[in-house]
């Protein structure tokens, strides 16, 4: 027979046992509501994503907006919401947070340069002089060329001058860095026009530029700034062999992005670059863009290139060549067959960014010619002039419309199957450079004269 010691221990063990079991099972359940939770919080921010578009070519740097609430077909008469006059011209694109729109502009003194917040209603919230004096080059650029970016607590705004400053939504003031005092002065023909990437509290900006008399390569700066502080997270030197005007870059940097990697990538003096999020370094960089069968002594850069999963479209200047990489490789890939998926000899947008959607690529060409290639080998799909006028502007994707502003002010709707149509054209009759933004059901478009607002009443 058991002792009495024997038996309480045996119920001491059971107890544990037991309790042991029901941590477990609390632990199970605490985990299964967490899980619970993080779908709940991810299936708002899905549902809350199409009233955001956080900064240039939208929340995944790819023109692509998931809001599909646009009337279709959309009208001017019917559908322009409001259109605020601005204090001058820009070129920079609009972003848009939970209906307040953040953009930049010259002064109207033609002197100073500002940022804007303006409410759903069309009214200037609050307007805020950035530093730095404004810069007037050709065809109407100015230093309001670079976009804001904003994270809904606070928002970025940088001039081709290299001031930048941070916000809050509110209009507060946080902090203010001055680019060419950190890292140099700037030496680029037309303005640093480059828009900073925001990503995971981070600023990625791409600095490339250099003397065109001097006949030695310039050396470009890619850098990486604490979006809450502004201090320098980290900067690399992005050595090439560009000279005279190839050492300049009006392009910006992108993130390629997939399930298994991330890097950033820059883009001038002949190269794009793969670059290390933590720490800047160069995992990788590919030429050709400049071929010296065919060299251009003025193949300055001012397309971005365009990602996705498996793809990374690479632009050139001036009706040159475009490059379809794979995202892996080190080293100089220049020539290297193994990371190439296909090659157009001829046919570059000059200033437009290139689209990739549902299997296929578009090109805005600044004669206002649009090419459609398919995106597993580069085969031409169409081809066809849709704008009388210079086209600037990257479109944007919606609802499986492309939106195209051209230069003259006309807004060209198109579709997006494997024969398109123009689905509309509407006439704002207005210079415009920027790109559009899509959010929560509004389409907002900035001239040179206004900021357009078009959605259902």
């Amino acid at each position: 027979m058991k002792s009495t010691r024997a038996m309480a221990r045996q119920a001491v063990d059971g107890a544990c046992e037991l309790f042991s079991r029901f941590q477990d099972f609390a632990q199970l359940a605490l985990s299964f509501l967490f899980a619970v939770q993080a779908f709940h919080c991810a299936t708002l921010s899905a549902q809350d994503a199409p009233a955001n578009w956080p900064q240039w070519r939208g929340a995944a740097l790819d023109s692509i907006s998931p809001d599909g609430g646009l009337p279709a077909p959309l009208d001017l008469e019917q559908h322009l919401l409001w259109k605020l006059p601005l204090p001058g011209p820009a070129g920079s694109s609009p972003v848009v947070h939970d209906g307040v729109a953040f953009l930049t502009s010259v002064a109207a003194d033609d002197k100073g340069l500002l940022l804007l917040a303006v409410d759903q209603s069309g009214k200037v919230a609050w307007q805020k002089a950035l530093g730095g004096e404004n810069r007037n080059s050709r065809d109407g650029a100015n230093s309001a060329s670079p976009s804001p970016c904003t994270d809904g607590q606070h928002v970025w705004a940088t001039t081709g001058q290299g001031v930048m400053s941070c916000f809050t939504v509110a209009g507060e003031e946080v902090w203010r860095v001055d680019l060419q005092e950190r890292f140099g002065t700037f030496d680029i023909q037309f303005g640093m026009s480059s828009t900073p990437v925001l990503d995971a509290g981070r600023l990625f900006l791409q600095l490339i530029h250099g003397s065109m008399r001097d006949p030695e390569p310039g050396i470009g700066h890619v850098v990486c700034l604490d979006a809450a502080t502004g201090e320098t997270v980290w900067h690399q030197e992005r050595k090439t062999g560009a000279t005279i005007e190839n050492k300049h870059s009006y392009a910006s940097p992108t993130i390629y992005r997939d399930e298994n990697q991330a890097f950033l990538l820059t883009h001038g003096g002949d190269f794009v670059m793969a670059h290390r999020l933590n720490d800047g370094g160069e995992l990788w960089r590919c030429g050709g863009l400049n071929p010296a069968e065919d060299f251009n002594p003025t193949l300055r850069f001012v397309s971005t290139p365009a990602t996705a999963a498996g793809l990374i479209v690479v632009p050139s200047a001036r009706s040159g060549c475009v490059l379809a990489l794979k995202p892996g490789g080190a080293g100089d890939l220049s020539g290297r067959e193994d990371f190439l998926h296909w090659k157009l000899d001829r046919g570059s947008p000059d200033v437009a960014s290139p689209l990739i959607h549902d299997g296929r690529v578009w090109f805005f060409r600044e004669n206002g010619v649009v090419l459609c290639c398919n995106a597993a080998d580069g085969d031409r799909l169409y081809q066809r002039r849709l704008l009388a006028d210079q086209h600037r502007s990257t479109p944007v994707i919606a609802g499986n419309r492309i939106f195209i502003t051209g230069r003259d002010g006309t807004l060209t709707i198109l579709g997006t199957g494997a024969d398109p149509e123009v689905i509309a054209s509407l006439e704002l009759k207005e210079t415009t450079t920027a790109s559009p933004a899509i959010a929560g059901g509004r389409l907002f478009i900035r001239t040179f004269n206004h900021l357009w607002c078009l959605g259902s009443r």
